[in-house]
């Protein structure tokens, strides 16, 4: 009889291509495989995350979890690997002996050495896709370069590593060849991409390639470090219909105080002239960006200078992190944790009430625009999707009405806006 695996992805998009990939190797194997599945089987592999506090918390949680079913006799073998397990595989070794084993992030062949398996590097590109067949996830490189202060993930990825433009066009090519329709790309710095392997930044360059597959309708791009920004991306997303006139930026805070502190080799000035030269470039464009409050020594008058900035700029899509203090980095060893949970979670309201104004005016703006939508599922009768405006996951939705039989999940068509709310638009099937 095949032997059933379950894996168990927490944690960010890029720990669900590595969970992909594994699940691609281990049913090669002959191993019947499932993600994320609540059912019985004889394995569970956890893939973990460890960026910060809640996102740890919920990855101990959830081996626990397993632990407890392992000494019910719900399943045979417990593994754990990724982020969590990389950074404190000792630590957890000690408290959480139950586990059969630990493994780091980038332990892929150990796994699946481990469970008695033929490792299979001409295939290592290829995926179980566990998103929505028509949609997928590149990753185009590993680590990060950056020293960010409040940032731990440099400890437990390395160095930034670029994969090749000629890998990633074959991965990308292989993914329209499963029906993927939308590409995103994504790293813990796109901005960086190619300096290591060619010397300069090559992003602009993978995207036009990808853009050449057949198959392929969009690309869209994700965490786009500030810093040495790529600009010849730019012309692309304006000129090239199939780039999404989206950008995720995460430029964390305004304040030159906390930016320095921050170590983010940028100023408020230089973020202001990012962004103009940006939305002038490619008009039309939706930024998406990620703030952090509650840094250790960030002031009220920080603070207000943040707010300033939110209600100035505008994002179309904004998140906001509440600081946490990870051991290790550069704020853990140079400053006190000195702000209360409390008021950064105020201040992480405030803003998001801010940003709450903001997003109830930009989809109200939309109200009457003919836009280009996919369809992600279908929920109480209705097709709900996405503009080129919005990500999966992360960003709003448009639930559209009055469409065709032959209009289904995965499909292109275009939608009239018809009716708006805070953070999703309503429309009315217009054509194919």
């Amino acid at each position: 009889m095949k032997r059933t695996v379950n894996v168990v992805t927490l944690g960010c998009s890029k720990n669900l291509v590595d969970s992909e990939v594994l699940l691609n190797q281990l049913e090669r194997s002959g191993f019947d495989v499932v993600h994320d599945s609540n059912e019985n089987t004889d394995i569970v592999l956890i893939n973990t995350c460890g960026f910060i506090g809640d996102a740890k918390e919920e990855s101990i949680d959830t081996i626990v979890n397993f632990v407890q079913a392992k000494e019910e006799g719900m399943i045979e073998k417990l593994y754990v690997f990724g982020c969590l397990s990389a950074r404190y595989k000792e630590d957890l070794i000690k408290e959480v002996p139950e586990v059969d084993q630990y493994f780091g992030k980038f332990d892929l062949r150990q796994i699946v050495s481990e469970l008695k398996a033929e490792y299979h590097p001409e295939f290592v590109y290829e995926r179980k896709i566990t998103t929505p067949s028509h949609y997928s996830f590149l990753k185009i490189s590993e680590g990060c370069n950056r020293t960010c202060s409040f940032c731990a993930i440099p400890m437990m990825t390395g160095k930034y590593q670029s994969r090749s433009v000629e890998d990633l066009v074959m991965e990308a090519k292989y993914l329209a060849k499963k029906g993927v329709r939308e590409i995103l790309l994504i790293a813990q710095d796109l901005s960086y991409y190619g300096v290591d392997l060619y010397k300069k930044s090559r992003l602009a360059d993978l995207v036009e390639q990808i853009s050449e597959i057949d198959g392929i309708e969009w690309i869209r791009l994700h965490y786009t470090y500030p810093t040495r920004f790529p600009y010849d991306v730019l012309p692309i997303m304006r000129e090239n219909p199939k780039v999404c006139k989206y950008l995720d930026i995460p430029v964390q805070h305004a304040s030159d105080g906390v930016l320095k502190k921050m170590r983010r080799n940028i100023t408020k000035d230089e973020t202001y002239e990012l962004i103009q030269k940006i939305r002038k470039e490619v008009p039309g464009i939706s930024l998406r960006t990620t703030l952090l409050v509650g840094h250790p020594g960030e002031t009220e008058e920080d603070f207000e200078t943040l707010v300033d900035f939110v209600k100035e700029v505008k994002f179309d899509r904004l998140g906001v992190f509440a600081y946490s203090h990870e051991e290790e980095t550069y704020a853990w060893r140079h400053y006190e944790d000195d702000i209360p949970e409390e008021v950064k979670q105020e201040r992480a309201d405030h803003i998001m009430e801010i940003q709450q104004i903001i997003s109830s005016n930009v989809m109200e703006s939309r109200v009457g625009d003919q836009l280009k939508v996919l369809i992600d599922r279908e929920e109480g009768g209705v097709l709900i999707g996405r503009t080129e405006y919005d990500s999966p996951e992360v960003d709003g939705e448009i639930v559209v009405e009055n469409v065709p039989e032959n209009i289904g999940v995965g499909d292109f068509c275009i939608v009239k806006v018809v009716e708006a709310e805070e953070y999703d638009l309503i429309g009315e099937y217009y054509s194919a």
